[in-house]
């Protein structure tokens, strides 16, 4: 696997998830990707990445021949209209629902829907509106 792009100075550099169904994963995931327009980066029979997400069956060599277990990863959308066509996009490909797109009450203008992927992760786009603010120095409370 051979990295376009080195980024230095991000709180995380990949996150590996190990999935029974290589192709169900690479079916939902391509459609969620698609359309938050993250492009698949390479891919084999048995993995897929896209920007610093690597996904590959538990044969994969850096697998180890374990699954992982379930995780929350939120992905970043422009706007509204993508976090809905993130959730259709999920909904259609072997995602479940998991939290219909709507405001939460983590920040104004927290903007987010929640599936669970063929593997029981739950993923979600997230849109943090137009508030003005330093993209840096965003707090938020959990």
């Amino acid at each position: 696997m051979e990295a376009s792009e080195i980024h230095r100075g991000r709180l995380i550099d990949h996150i590996q998830l190990v999935v029974r169904d290589i192709d169900v994963s690479r079916k939902f995931y391509g459609a969620i990707f698609s359309v938050l327009q993250v492009p698949i980066g390479g891919e084999a029979d048995d993995y897929f990445w896209a920007d610093e997400l690597f996904v590959s069956t538990a044969g994969s060599e850096a697998a180890q021949g374990s699954l992982t277990g379930r995780h929350h990863l939120a992905f970043q959308a422009q706007d509204e209209k993508m976090v809905e066509a993130f959730y259709r996009a999920a909904l259609e490909n072997g995602g479940k629902d998991n939290g219909a797109p709507g405001e939460r009450a983590y920040h104004p203008g927290y903007y987010a829907a929640f599936v669970l992927d063929p593997d029981g992760n739950n993923i979600e786009a997230v849109y943090h509106g137009k508030a003005t603010r330093s993209a840096a120095s965003v707090t938020v409370t959990f």
